[in-house]
C-alpha cells in the first residue's frame, strides 16, 4: 500500500530508518570512520532526520512515498520539484525484500500519483536501480547528473520518465 508523507508527522521515522539501514551504515562509515558502528549509524540517522525536517519538508511540493505492507515499510523514495517536473531520489528497499518487485511497485505508484515528468539520478554502478527505472519506463537522457544546486556528478546517469 502506498503511503504519502508531506511532513514529519505523516510517517514513522524509526520504520523509515529500517528501509535505509544499509545506506546509513555506509554513510556513517564514510563520514565518521573513527566512531564505533552503532554511533556511525546513530549519527547518520540524526543527519537524515535533520535534513528531512530542516530542508526536505520545507521544500514546497516535496513528498516522501513509502511502500508499506502490513505494518512494515518495505521501500521508500523522495520526490521534490526539479526543472520542469520532479526529482525521484533515495529509492531504497529493505534488503530482505529486494528482487521481489517492491521498488518497481513504488516507482510505478509515484508515476501514477504525480502524473508529471519525473527525473532520477542513478549511479552508473547501481545496476539493480537502473534496471528498475528502465522497467518502469525511464530513459537515460544524460551521462551525468545535474543537481538542483548546479553541481555535476559524472558517476551517475540522469533518467527521465515522461
Amino acid at each position: 500500500m502506498l503511503k504519502i508523507a508531506r511532513k514529519m508527522n505523516d510517517f514513522s521515522f524509526g520504520k523509515l530508518m529500517e528501509v535505509y539501514e544499509e545506506g546509513n551504515l555506509e554513510n556513517g562509515q564514510d563520514l565518521w570512520p573513527e566512531e564505533p558502528q552503532w554511533r556511525q549509524i546513530a549519527l547518520a540517522e540524526q543527519e537524515f532526520y535533520q535534513y528531512l525536517q530542516q530542508v526536505f519538508f520545507k521544500t514546497e511540493g516535496a513528498r516522501y512515498l513509502i511502500w508499506e505492507e502490513g505494518e512494515r515499510y518495505i521501500s521508500a523514495l523522495r520526490l521534490e520539484p526539479y526543472r520542469d517536473g520532479l526529482l525521484l531520489e533515495a529509492l531504497e528497499t529493505v534488503p530482505k525484500h529486494r528482487n521481489q518487485g517492491h521498488a518497481a511497485k513504488l516507482v510505478n505508484a509515484a508515476i501514477e500519483y504525480t502524473g508529471v515528468k519525473i527525473y532520477s539520478h542513478v549511479s552508473k554502478k547501481n545496476l539493480p536501480s537502473l534496471r528498475t527505472h528502465e522497467k518502469c519506463g525511464f530513459q537515460k537522457i544524460l551521462d551525468y547528473a545535474v543537481y538542483a544546486d548546479g553541481s555535476v556528478d559524472d558517476r551517475c546517469f540522469t533518467l527521465c520518465y515522461e
